[in-house]
């Protein structure tokens, strides 16, 4: 059996219960890595989870329910995840939400959880993974940010300074361990449909009197000229090529996988 890239590594994973964050955590899971899951679900299903995923890749899993606008939640989560594992090898901010108004409409409590979750979270599993990543001279930080981190929408002030900053953070982390074996990058997705992007389909098939497909193709043709959507699968192959040697010299990349959402 050929040896998988990432065996003996472990990855923690931020919203990782489903949608993108689950996509990434399958990844890497087939190449070897232990999967730390974290985020929202029933306590069977998230068991069960980790069972099938322990099962089918022949990994070890764990799970630490933090809420990732709570620092004090996630210096445990870090804390516990070392300690049971070692060290996180990987650590893949992907923990995210979203609140769309326009500014002077925009409520300041959701501002605030917004930029708590999608960006302050990031902040402090970085900082809290990079010790025991220093000390082994190896490691992998992948922010997922947005097409949104390199173009702006309207009513999205909240979701787009923070997909920004995350972009931002991304570079000035890659540069403080540039001379080290620890990198760090951004994927920048487009249109995926997860569950939170299949209500915003539901929401204008329903508004708009339209049929489910329709709408899909609708909210598409509105910014990915391709008119597909990306796959958690398809970002899934793209982080695990992120953390293997062949990326070891991509550092500070704002990698856009997006169906030419940028290009225009």
């Amino acid at each position: 059996m050929q040896t998988r890239q990432l065996n003996g590594k472990t990855a923690l994973i931020t919203g990782s219960t489903s949608g993108i964050g689950l996509g990434i955590a399958q990844a890497l899971a087939a190449e070897g890595a232990n999967i730390v899951f974290n985020g929202f679900g029933e306590a069977a299903q998230i068991a069960e989870l980790q069972k099938q995923t322990a099962s089918q890749f022949g990994v070890k899993t764990a799970y630490f329910g933090a809420d990732m606008t709570q620092r004090q939640q996630i210096e445990q989560m870090m804390k516990d995840a070392i300690a049971q594992f070692g060290s996180v090898d990987i650590l893949f901010n992907n923990a995210g939400i979203q609140h769309v108004a326009n500014i002077e409409a925009f409520p300041v409590e959701r501002w605030d959880a917004v930029i708590a979750i999608n960006l302050t979270s990031a902040f402090h599993t970085t900082r809290l993974a990079l010790p025991v990543m220093q000390k082994n001279n190896w490691g992998r930080i992948i922010n997922i940010a947005s097409a949104h981190g390199l173009v702006a929408s309207a009513g999205k002030s909240a979701y787009v300074a923070s997909k920004h900053g995350i972009v931002g953070l991304t570079k000035v982390t890659a540069l403080e361990n540039a001379q080290t074996g620890i990198t760090c990058n951004a994927i920048c997705p487009g249109w995926v449909l997860t569950p939170l992007v299949q209500k915003q389909v539901d929401a204008r098939a329903a508004a708009n009197g339209i049929s489910i497909d329709q709408a899909k193709r609708e909210l598409l043709l509105e910014k990915q000229p391709s008119g597909e959507f990306v796959t958690p699968e398809q970002l899934g192959a793209l982080a695990v090529f992120l953390c293997s040697d062949a990326a070891a010299q991509v550092r500070g990349v704002a990698w856009n996988m997006d169906g030419g959402w940028v290009a225009q």
